[in-house]
């Protein structure tokens, strides 16, 4: 309820931000529709057109917390950029970091720059939280575990077999990582268009017990579907890169956060990458990395090293197409269109959770099997891919050329120019209002008591109305918000 007649303040997050200049810049929208669709005040909208370079280079960053909503610039500027310039000093010199030592630096800074200032405790945490800075205290015997060259160019020798290069860790602190190339919405028989393509970085350990969020990366920064959508709270990670590929920058936050993750943990871990990724600098302090060498090609028949066993990819993305065919056919059975055209509207939004879907049905033990096979772990060898009966009017063969499809886009030289993209940008979005009003709290209620009748009426079994319960419990509880 509104007092005294004053309009309630909406700020947006700098995520929000970027998609108003987005809308601006790709369609014939006004200031004032804009500020509309974002429930704000005409005037921050211009507001954020003036400062249009300045939000986009915190974007692009990577250091910039993109869902704050207002950065206050600290009284001490100078003092600020000094500090972050010499955190990233010591860092990069893998030093143990901590509070009193960056007050301390602090102090001394203001000192030589001649200003009268005494750091708090307060100013710290806030000036961590401008800069998206986050440490932890590197102990001597995580430390001994950086990566240290393992031969020329860091790769693993050949007279070290890979389970030797492993013996100190357990399987559950073996992570193997690889990129998979994905058609999101391709349908059988139609041309394989690489504008249809997201690039999924897949993580997992030995064991199959622990498999990191995916990261998916596509080519434009702020896709129109995320219009309302708070992308942190998303079950997959989303960048973006000119040629929607993951790019050296991409992965090295992808590894920052997943070493800082690692030490508040206060694990030592291994990641198994590919010789053509590059090495990080500064290298992480809680993960070795271990560098395979090039594959030879006379050698394609024989057990696959990690990163990423095929029967993994192959598994997850059967999973991810049988989804897909899966949607497009059941909106197929209940209207008019085409499966063809259903496809055609198939969001990057509605292709993340699908991403996230697929990559949690992957079962434990195919991975724990896979790993064994690859000499990454000690596991049992791999019995192979699991048997999945295609898709109705499918045929094995098919729907294995299907899952395999974007085996002639994998390499760079099959990839389209960056700019032949904008013809994708406008179909993705046709027929469909995405910019229109976003669900009410009763709207979300009211769906809720429809499908929980199309439940009844469809003779669902109990486990998929424990799991409704569940899901009901939680609208409802975001709705009392």
């Amino acid at each position: 309820m509104e007092l005294n007649g004053k309009k309630k303040l909406h700020a947006l997050s700098l995520a929000e931000k970027i998609q108003v200049l987005e809308m601006l810049d790709e369609s014939k929208m006004s200031q004032s529709e804009v500020a509309r669709r974002f429930q704000v005040s005409q005037p921050q909208i211009s507001r954020i057109c003036k400062n249009k370079e300045k939000l986009l280079a915190d974007w692009c960053s990577g250091t910039a917390n993109r869902e704050r909503k207002r950065k206050r610039e600290s009284k001490y500027s100078s003092i600020d950029e000094a500090l972050l310039c010499w955190f990233h000093i010591a860092r990069s010199k893998m030093w143990d970091i901590t509070g009193p030592m960056l007050l301390q630096k602090a102090k001394e800074l203001a000192d030589i720059m001649g200003q009268e200032f005494v750091p708090s405790i307060g100013w710290l945490v806030r000036w961590k939280r401008r800069n998206n800075v986050c440490f932890s205290q590197r102990h001597m015997a995580r430390a001994m575990h950086a990566l240290e060259p393992l031969c020329d160019k860091g790769l693993a020798p050949a007279s070290l077999s890979l389970p030797q290069l492993l013996k100190d860790f357990a399987p559950e602190n073996v992570f193997s990582c690889g990129e998979v190339a994905l058609l999101y919405k391709a349908m059988p028989g139609r041309e394989r268009d690489g504008r249809e393509q997201l690039c999924v970085a897949l993580c997992v350990n030995g064991s199959g017990t622990e498999k990191r969020k995916p990261l998916v990366v596509g080519r434009r920064l702020a896709p129109r579907c995320f219009f309302g959508v708070n992308t942190e709270a998303l079950p997959v990670l989303y960048r973006s890169s000119t040629d929607g590929r993951l790019t050296p920058e991409l992965f090295f936050e992808w590894l920052t956060d997943f070493d800082r993750e690692m030490g508040r943990q206060r694990r030592n871990v291994v990641l198994v990458l590919d010789a053509e990724r590059c090495c990080p600098d500064p290298e992480p302090a809680n993960i070795r990395l271990v560098f395979l060498p090039p594959r030879p090609h006379h050698n394609d028949d024989g057990p696959s090293p990690c990163p990423l066993h095929p029967d993994i990819v192959r598994d997850f993305k059967s999973r991810y197409k049988r989804r897909l065919l899966g949607k497009v056919f059941s909106i197929s059975s209940e209207t008019d269109s085409s499966p063809t055209s259903i496809a055609v509207s198939i969001s990057v939004l509605d292709a993340l959770h699908m991403v996230a879907a697929a990559w949690d049905k992957v079962q434990p033990s195919l991975v724990e099997q896979c790993f064994g096979e690859a000499g990454c772990s000690k596991g049992k060898g791999s019995l192979g891919l699991p048997s999945h009966a295609p898709p109705r009017g499918m045929s094995q063969e098919e729907f294995r050329d299907f899952v395999d499809m974007e085996i002639e886009l994998a390499c760079p030289s099959a990839q389209p120019p960056a700019g032949a993209y904008k013809e994708e940008e406008e179909e993705e979005e046709g027929g469909e209002d995405l910019f229109g009003s976003l669900p009410t709290k009763a709207d979300a209620l009211k769906a809720l008591g429809t499908l929980r009748r199309w439940f009844e009426c469809n003779g669902s079994t109990e486990r998929v109305f424990r799991q409704f319960y569940s899901c009901e419990e939680e609208v409802e509880r975001l709705c009392c918000q």
